[in-house]
């Protein structure tokens, strides 16, 4: 399995058209507060189908970023076009898109199947692509093992 951009937007097509990945629409909408104190709205859900693994190895990846030039980044829709090339990675299971609608940062929680594929992710051409089109120093990110995305988000809900 590859962490390249061809690869992966080949398995996000077709895994939407296979109903293998699959977007939620409940937690649109829903407001997290950060532990850092930082408010973010989910903006979107997906959902892969994914193998039964060692649960113990499931780990998030929080990714927030600022985009350069955006003219009312606090309205602005998660594109559709990166979206493509991320969610067909290996070993992501789930991903929230979401935004601070006060400052107009972007921020991303992932649920990957283990650590190791969080850090390759991390050093991916999505993350050098997100990072190019980031005003300089707003990329920042945490890698959280042994957690689900569901757990770490619940816990942070308001």
């Amino acid at each position: 399995m590859s962490f390249n951009p061809i690869y992966a937007f080949i398995k996000t097509t077709t895994g939407i058209l296979t109903r293998k990945i699959k977007f939620q629409k409940d937690d649109i909408g829903k407001t997290i507060q950060m532990n850092d104190g930082y408010r973010f709205t989910i903006l979107k859900h997906a959902v892969k189908a994914s193998e039964t693994e060692d649960k113990s190895k499931i780990t998030v990846l929080c990714l927030r970023f600022h985009l350069k030039d955006a003219e009312s980044e606090k309205e602005v829709k998660p594109s559709k076009l990166p979206m493509f090339f991320s969610l067909g990675l290996p070993g992501l299971r789930e991903k929230m898109w979401m935004v601070n609608k006060w400052n107009g940062d972007f921020q991303g929680i992932y649920e990957w199947n283990n650590e190791e594929n969080a850090h390759k992710y991390v050093d991916s051409f999505a993350m050098k692509f997100m990072t190019r089109n980031a005003v300089p120093g707003s990329v920042k990110y945490e890698i959280i093992p042994g957690i689900s995305l569901h757990d770490h988000v619940r816990h942070l809900q308001l």
